[in-house]
């Protein structure tokens, strides 16, 4: 039963994998931009797991509980400026992928590229 306490880890590896699946074998880029934040959320998950410790608390410090297990506030800190970081990924993803389609009539990346060959 050990495999069910890890549980959390194997979601992690599940999306990391569909996540870079999505990135790798779809042709159409909004798919991509997909694939891209579910491989994020992925290592989002695996981080917060990372920083909780069972039985501890928030880190405030009181003078009558020297005993007390604190649970380390740096990898949930970390994982609020990846979100934004990952807002402004996919923002911007989304912006390019709205040009590209103005530019070429399609966001199917073989189309694209078929038309840019031809363009030659």
């Amino acid at each position: 039963m050990k495999i069910l306490g890890l549980f959390n880890y194997w979601m992690v590896i599940l999306l990391m994998l569909v996540g870079l699946y999505m990135v790798i074998a779809s042709s159409n880029l909004v798919k991509k931009i997909v694939g891209l934040n579910l491989f994020q959320a992925s290592v989002f998950i695996l981080y917060i797991s990372l920083g909780k410790i069972l039985g501890g608390t928030a880190p405030i410090f009181l003078k009558n509980a020297p005993d007390t297990v604190y649970s380390n506030p740096l990898p949930h800190v970390l994982i609020l400026t990846a979100i934004v970081v990952g807002v402004a990924m996919t923002s911007l993803g989304l912006a390019l992928i709205i040009r590209i389609r103005k530019a070429y009539g399609t966001i199917e990346e073989d189309e694209i590229l078929e038309i840019e060959n031809k363009q030659q």
